[in-house]
């Protein structure tokens, strides 16, 4: 009895300790709701969505793609929490997002589809989809599924849920956007190719085990087995639908699909074929702001965008309060819905109903991108006012500011001022001005908005906006084309919180009076080149290029810089021809006549016929012309003709006479590569040194002959720096004074780096003729020239010895075919080119031998691997190489 009564103590003070622990517990999970309810509270309470945070404050949830993201990022955090309990919600949370619940009902089996203005049932996918939030096993052991239908679509889903039923493709419906993408690609170059494009689809597989589902019948796939023939129809349907959206050019004869600027443009930007035969039937270069904002809206894309009569009452207070532009359709149809919401967007005009939330939502990001394009489009016709509206267009979406507005609304929101600064700045046309604002000191500043607080971040904010100056210079090149050099210095601070790390403008020149684009370029402008010109001290952007000039020469064309992103950003600048002096009009070119070809009998000395001229027994008709002036006379020539044409005949010619009437003189060849010089030595030696006699001597980097051969040498092979370092000693050079030819190869090249070492070499010889009393012909050998007769007036050539034929002028016919590129980067653009490379030589040599052209090591060896791959692709993969397989293999074994 004394022990229990000594442990009852014990147990009461257990008891009161176990029972304080329990308080305690209580209190800590009672508080720790109170927080955990708080927070939920004040996540609620961030839902902008007024009728949706109602919902959400009494344990409902909503959830659809027109909601902003933030408000639906919210709900999802909040059921994933189990602070709601019921969700309501369209199909695409079933795709997008993953929020499992116990229970999933589907109310309703009846979608709306606006291509079809009619409800629909909702597919089978997306059913087995939205079952699948049901129970899932990382956070449930049991799920439930309801469906809710109409009685008579009951066993219609009773038989979809237990039976599988396949996926068919939808591919057909857009197959003429996708077939625009390839083209432009370069993937599909014809029929041919997209019909075996077509059959790597998955339509091509369901066409094939359930053809009728596809509108092909039993006779049709019987005659046709591999359903080609049904493919080639939709090929041809679909290319005939491009070809009169003007994307394509489709050739009916020959199957040839080529892309189109329209076409490029409605890929890159994915506009729909329908959207682009819109602009095509009322795009006009007249276009008003308002027309343009009306064409936008007539768009495919906003197909889907209905009005509701709930909506009408807020859409007529939009129009009043905060569009800009005459709605012309009005709020009642699709396209002044739109409309009214892109100009409320613009305007930051709050919307009440969440439908014209997500409405507005929608439209916006599609405005932008469509915007983009029809103004790239516009830009490739030549359009340029109605290019310039588009892109000011595009950046008022992008800004949400009106072009009205004052720049500094298109900061940042951690660089924004108070609204009643902003109003003061908009009112005052002193701040209204970026140039005049600038201007003004901090103090003035702050006098004219009267606010001392934030004037000194006024005038440092009007340092951030991209502001430009620019330097030009003129130079007629000809008398149509005129060579501008333009420089371009950033005037503002840099920030890149404002600006990030680029700054990209749009540079043309346009001619005010046909209102016609001349010359475009996009200018990237980097922070890492502004801090490298800080460390130089070089500053500006250089850009070269040339236009055309008409005549009579026009008073003055414009060249603008225009920012691609910042409103208002634009540098305009005249470039005047007040002073332009243009050149003389060039003569024409040398007429081919149509002379008997002469024959070489008629050099009259057999030597020379059978050493020289042994391979062919008559001149070209360009050899025949000139063959008088080049072997009967003295005069200095100058040969301008085509590759190809026979100039080394005029030179050979020359040297003949030389040889012939003037023993004792020597011949100086001057080309102004090494392997031209090697090329002429191997021939000249074996024509010259071997069958006559006479010392043929190369003088290049590679090869310096010592004194004595030079003195000996009656021909001398060299290069223009060569011949320079040698001459200029001639008074002390014997075998220099005995020069009786010089023939320049390849004169033309004056005008490029080499240039002043040939003007030097030619006033130097004919400074020496004149000191010596010796006569020193000169023959120059180039291409056809544009200013012929001023290369010969300097050269001391008669009227006589000038031959400049056309480019055309070709003892062989040549076939130029062009084709442009698009693109601004090097290494995408060149293999874009391949394909057509490769098609090109199955056309027009295929048997016969091809050289390809490129610009660098690294390009030879890319474009030969893809033009190997299109031959194993085509199953020819030995096309290109006369061997049989025999000797392929014995090559291969070596």
């Amino acid at each position: 009895e004394e022990e229990e009564e000594e442990e009852k103590p014990k147990k009461v003070k257990r008891k009161r300790e176990l029972s304080s622990d329990s308080d305690d517990n209580n209190n800590n999970n009672n508080s720790a709701k109170r927080l955990e309810y708080r927070q939920t509270v004040v996540e609620i309470s961030k839902i902008k969505d007024i009728e949706i945070r109602q919902y959400a404050e009494s344990g409902f949830g909503c959830h659809h793609a027109g909601m902003l993201r933030a408000d639906r990022n919210i709900i999802e955090k909040l059921f994933l929490k189990g602070k709601i309990k019921v969700l309501c919600c369209t199909a695409t949370l079933a795709w997008g997002v993953n929020l499992p619940a116990r229970t999933v009902i589907i109310k309703g089996t009846e979608i709306y589809d606006a291509k079809q203005s009619k409800f629909v049932d909702i597919g089978i996918l997306d059913v087995q989809q939205i079952f699948g939030r049901a129970g899932r096993p990382q956070f449930d052991t049991l799920g439930e599924g309801v469906i809710i239908t109409p009685h008579e679509r009951l066993n219609h889903y009773v038989q979809l849920m237990c039976h599988q039923v396949p996926i068919e493709s939808q591919f057909i419906n857009q197959l003429a956007d996708h077939l625009n993408a390839e083209i432009v690609l370069g993937t599909v170059t014809d029929v041919k190719e997209a019909i075996t494009w077509l059959s790597y689809t998955y339509l091509h597989i369901r066409m094939m085990r359930n053809p009728m589902a596809y509108g092909i019948t039993y006779e049709q796939q019987m005659n046709d087995p591999t359903l080609e023939d049904f493919r080639k129809g939709l090929i041809e349907s679909a290319a005939a639908t491009l070809d009169a959206c003007m994307m394509i050019r489709y050739d009916k004869r020959s199957g040839s699909l080529s892309p189109t600027d329209i076409g490029r443009v409605a890929s890159h930007y994915y506009i729909t074929h329908e959207t682009v035969q819109k602009f095509n039937e009322n795009l006009n270069k007249h276009l008003s702001d308002s027309a343009t904002v009306s064409l936008i809206c007539m768009s495919s894309e906003f197909s889907q965008i209905k009005v509701r009569d709930d909506e009408l009452e807020e859409l007529d207070k939009l129009v009043h309060d905060a569009c800009e532009y005459k709605i012309s359709n009005g709020v009642e149809t699709s396209e002044g819905k739109v409309n009214t919401l892109l100009q409320a967007y613009i305007s930051r005009f709050p919307l009440q109903s969440s439908a014209l939330v997500s409405d507005s939502a929608y439209i916006q990001n599609n405005a932008v991108r469509l915007l983009r394009g029809l103004f790239e489009l516009v830009f490739k016709r030549g359009w340029i006012q109605l290019a310039e509206r588009l892109l000011a267009l595009n950046k008022m979406v992008a800004h949400r500011v009106w072009e009205n507005s004052h720049v500094f609304r298109q900061y940042p929101p951690q660089y924004q001022l108070p609204e009643t600064i902003l109003m003061k700045l908009e009112k005052n046309p002193k701040l209204s001005n970026i140039e005049s604002l600038r201007d003004l000191t901090a103090l003035e500043i702050g006098d004219l908005i009267r606010d001392k607080k934030w004037m000194h971040q006024v005038r440092e904010y009007a340092w951030y906006f991209p502001c430009l100056e620019i330097e030009t210079s003129v130079q007629p090149i000809t008398r149509s084309i005129l060579r501008v050099q333009a420089t371009i210095f950033p005037n503002f601070e840099w920030n890149t919180k404002i600006h990030g790390s680029e700054e990209p403008f749009w540079v043309w020149v346009e001619d005010p009076i046909n209102c016609t684009l001349l010359y475009s370029e996009y200018l990237i402008m980097k922070i890492e080149e502004m801090k490298k010109w800080k460390k130089t001290g070089e500053k500006g952007y250089k850009l070269v290029f040339t236009i055309p000039i008409p005549e009579p020469l026009p008073p003055q064309y414009i060249l603008r810089v225009v920012s691609d992103r910042w409103l208002g950003s634009e540098l305009v600048h005249f470039l005047s021809f007040q002073h332009v002096v243009v050149p003389q009009l060039h003569p024409p070119h040398t007429e081919l006549l149509n002379l008997i070809p002469l024959p070489i009998t008629a050099l009259n000395n057999e030597k020379f016929q059978t050493c020289i001229f042994n391979r062919y027994t008559h001149f070209n008709p360009v050899q025949t012309q000139i063959f008088y002036s080049c072997y009967h006379t003295d005069y200095n020539i100058l040969l301008g003709a085509p590759t190809g044409s026979g100039k080394t005949v005029a030179a050979e010619l020359a040297l003949l006479r030389l040889l012939l009437k003037y023993p004792g003189f020597k011949c100086v060849y001057i080309a102004p590569l090494k392997a031209l010089v090697r090329e002429r030595k191997l021939d000249w030696t074996s024509k010259f040194m071997e069958k006559l006699g006479y010392k043929v001597v190369e003088l290049t980097g590679d090869a310096t002959p010592d004194m004595k051969a030079l003195i000996y040498s009656d021909i001398i092979l060299t290069t223009p720096e060569k011949w320079d370092g040698v001459s200029r000693d001639w008074k002390n050079r014997s075998y220099v004074r005995k020069v009786g030819l010089v023939i320049f190869d390849e004169i033309h090249m004056l005008g490029g780096e080499r240039g002043p070492v040939l003007e030097v070499i030619v006033s130097r010889m004919r400074y020496m003729s004149t000191q010596t009393n010796s006569l020193i012909r000169l023959v120059g050998l180039s291409t056809a020239l544009a200013n012929a007769q001023d290369l010969a007036e300097w050269l001391g050539i008669p009227r006589q010895g000038l031959f400049n034929f056309k480019p055309s002028v070709r003892p062989v016919p040549l076939e130029v075919h062009l084709r442009g590129f698009p693109g601004k980067h090097y290494c995408p653009r060149m293999a874009t080119m391949n394909k057509p490379v490769y098609n090109n030589i199955l056309l027009h040599s295929p048997h016969k031998p091809t050289l390809i052209f490129v610009a660098s090591r690294r390009q030879t060896r890319l474009t030969a691997l893809d033009l190997i791959s299109f031959c194993v692709a085509e199953d020819r993969a030995y096309q290109f190489l006369n061997m049989d397989d025999g000797s392929i293999d014995s090559v291969v074994s070596e």
